[in-house]
């Protein structure tokens, strides 16, 4: 994991300070800003690897922040930073980009393991082809699908989680398994975060009318394609 550069938004000096300097001495590259204009102008100068985003922030909170990265960057990894624990709070993460989520207080340990969970969480290989779904072309290294030239940037993780249904296709993907691998857990924020990327799954692929993802109620998603 050398040379990852990390953007670290976190209005706490203190805890700033602590997390940017625990991540350092893992050889990660960490810059840190404490409020979420900051954090942004860091964004466009830096070009960072992966964002860890605390929700409240002065200026500019984290949500907001997310919404407006993810409008010119539809795949670097976004993990927030909360207090919050209400599944509004988390699902609204999530529906603004994030890609994960850890509460406060967490140990560093748990914060590396998901940032190398989401850099790494599936292996790409160099030459990886377009992949027919439907009328659909998918591209897993590129993170792209497309249909009838029209091209749609898919997410870091919506790209992993439509890899795994095609890979599982017209059989049933595991629940827990699926929560597991991409996830790091089946916890029950984890399963709502799923559906929302299921239904955010679905509406792109809708332009096919033969391709449905299916709810196996209590086992789990099934790609008919």
């Amino acid at each position: 994991m050398n040379n990852i550069k990390i953007l670290l938004a976190e209005d706490e000096a203190s805890l700033g300070m602590i997390v940017k300097e625990s991540l350092e001495s893992r050889n990660f590259t960490v810059f840190h800003a404490e409020n979420g204009e900051e954090a942004f102008a860091i964004y466009k100068e830096k070009k960072p690897d992966i964002l860890v985003l605390d929700v409240m922030m002065p200026l500019k909170d984290g949500f907001t922040l997310a919404k407006e990265i993810r409008l010119e960057n539809k795949t670097i990894p976004i993990i927030f930073l909360t207090a919050k624990s209400q599944t509004t709070d988390v699902l609204e993460g999530f529906n603004h980009g994030g890609n994960d989520y850890l509460k406060k207080p967490f140990s560093m340990e748990e914060l590396i393991i998901r940032i190398k969970s989401l850099l790494n969480r599936i292996e790409l290989k160099p030459n990886f082809e377009a992949i027919k779904i439907g009328e659909y072309s998918f591209n897993l290294t590129k993170q792209t699908l497309e249909y009838t030239s029209q091209i749609e940037q898919l997410t870091h993780r919506e790209a992993q989680l439509l890899y795994h249904l095609f890979d599982k296709k017209n059989e049933v993907l595991d629940r827990a398994f699926i929560l597991n691998k991409l996830w790091g857990n089946d916890d029950f924020f984890n399963a709502r975060s799923m559906d929302v990327f299921i239904s955010k799954l679905r509406k792109k692929l809708k332009k096919d009318t033969n391709i449905q993802i299916i709810n196996i109620r209590g086992f789990g998603y099934k790609l008919i394609c």
